[in-house]
């Protein structure tokens, strides 16, 4: 019989707000021990997850699954870089960027079986002066949010998007230089977006072009706009369509420096850090292995959800665009009220 792999189960127990008893639960009954022997931790604090990490690589460890949100997995994966010791996800986080680009699932359940099977990738990662991202990492209103955001003491995206709108009518836009391997611009730009995966999070596509093995990063500079935007912009970021605005800019590339006028803060992985004025951000092609989903897997997935959208759809031609566009207009439309209100107040 061959000898079992380890996998190594790293739970941040305040990511998110799903139940990490359950998740615990769901993982003795549903990983295959004929495979696998198991250990599990618990994270005490900031930065703990990345020395239990590190130890497990050291040690030669098969797999070292996150069970939190993109901020564990950002704390795993920086120990696991260049090693061969595999990330596995198990997402519940506030976001879960990387894992929906990846289409893990969002159900536990589905999350243990993938890792069951134990399919591996080999994808890309970031570097921002340095400190490694694997989603996204950015300058200006977004890096603003993530502060607000990590402040806040409440999780999800409620919060989030209460922090967005409130800020975002006060916030006044910086002025950039930016300098990839081909061009160099100076931007006044409301946010720039350095996308190795292609969302933010809770499906939020500030880079929906971008792929984790390209060896690139899809750059999104958003340039002022004005009140009158807000519902088209926010409609396209969950629409998969933000590149199509006419208020952004994008390109992609392997690295690039941004100068800005003073130092301030940034996010990598949506956690806030302060950064000077000079920064460097650049992709290291395939430096990270992870636990995906098969290709028949992400097909099936990516059938299902269709299949899922359009039942129910009306036959007559009118109401085929409603119905396509009827879930991301209904949080849009909560948020334009909530927006509403907001400006009425000031």
């Amino acid at each position: 019989m061959d000898e079992k792999k380890k996998i190594l189960f790293i739970v941040n127990p305040i990511s998110g707000t799903q139940s990490k008893k359950l998740i615990l639960n769901q993982l003795n009954e549903r990983i295959d021990q004929n495979k696998y022997e198991i250990e599990i931790r618990y994270t005490e604090r900031a930065g703990h997850a990345e020395e239990i990490a590190a130890k497990a690589a050291a040690d030669g460890v098969y797999c070292v699954t996150a069970i939190g949100g993109d901020g564990t997995i950002n704390e795993i994966a920086r120990s696991l870089i260049h090693t061969n010791t595999v990330l596995g996800i198990i997402p519940c986080g506030s976001g879960n960027g990387l894992a929906r680009h990846l289409r893990i699932p969002m159900d536990s359940r589905k999350a243990i079986n993938i890792i069951n099977k134990g399919n591996i990738s080999a994808i890309d990662y970031g570097k921002i002066n340095n400190k490694p991202f694997f989603c996204t990492c950015g300058v200006g209103f977004d890096a603003f949010v993530s502060l607000k955001f990590s402040a806040a003491g409440r999780r999800g995206i409620l919060t989030y998007l209460e922090k967005t709108l409130l800020e975002c009518l006060n916030y006044k836009p910086e002025t950039y230089e930016v300098e990839s391997e081909e061009t160099k611009t100076k931007y006044k730009a409301f946010l720039i977006a350095c996308g190795n995966a292609s969302q933010y999070g809770n499906n939020a596509y500030i880079a929906p072009k971008a792929s984790l093995q390209d060896g690139l990063m899809n750059v999104t500079i958003l340039e002022p706009f004005t009140v009158i935007d807000i519902p088209s912009l926010a409609f396209q970021l969950f629409n998969k369509t933000l590149d199509q605005n006419s208020r952004i800019r994008t390109f992609k590339s392997k690295k690039i420096h941004i100068h800005r006028t003073r130092p301030g803060v940034v996010h990598y992985d949506g956690d806030p850090v302060m950064m000077n004025e000079e920064i460097d951000v650049e992709i290291i092609a395939k430096g990270l292995l992870v636990i995906t989903p098969e290709k028949s897997d992400r097909e099936q997935n990516v059938l299902k959800k269709a299949s899922d959208y359009f039942v129910g759809l009306k036959p007559k031609g009118e109401n085929l665009v409603e119905d396509l566009t009827q879930r991301n207009k209904q949080i849009i439309d909560r948020n334009i009220e909530f927006f509403k209100r907001l400006t009425k107040k000031q």
